[in-house]
């Protein structure tokens, strides 16, 4: 017996499709969530900012930080196709930066992320700067607590 390769005659055209095409071993499929964390831990390491989401979402991300399950896509919504990603972002910027320099900054941070841990081709990133932390509303906070136990 010969150890034979049994060899195909085809035409150009017909070698195309005999060529693995790239995924042929099965699909990859990624949540809108996945994305949508992605851009949120992203955003958040932006400088510049302090918390993402609007009001609602920042009281319910408190709650959720108390217990220990921090929602990384809190205040972020994506809109996920095939190739590519359109990522609205709200955040919370932190007083005295830049507020177009923070937004950049996010933006940047956003689209690296995503288009290298995710594999998608961001479109566009929109930010919303819903408010403005001031340093010292932490610092006047605490000592209402502080006074309020004593």
């Amino acid at each position: 017996m010969s150890n034979t390769t049994p060899t195909i005659s085809t035409t150009s055209a017909d070698r195309k499709d005999l060529q693995p095409a790239h995924g042929t071993h099965g699909k990859t499929t990624i949540n809108d969530s996945v994305v949508a964390r992605v851009a949120g831990i992203a955003a958040r390491d932006a400088r510049g900012v302090h918390a993402l989401g609007g009001g609602a979402a920042r009281a319910i991300g408190a709650i959720r930080d108390a217990l220990n399950a921090t929602d990384q896509g809190q205040g972020v919504s994506v809109e996920v196709g095939e190739k590519q990603v359109a990522v609205d972002i709200t955040i919370v910027a932190e007083y005295p930066v830049a507020l177009q320099d923070v937004a950049d900054g996010v933006r940047a941070d956003v689209i690296d992320a995503v288009e290298t841990i995710v594999g998608l081709e961001v479109t566009e990133v929109n930010v919303t700067v819903n408010d403005v932390h001031l340093p010292s509303e932490d610092d006047n906070d605490d000592d209402k607590e502080e006074a309020r136990v004593q």
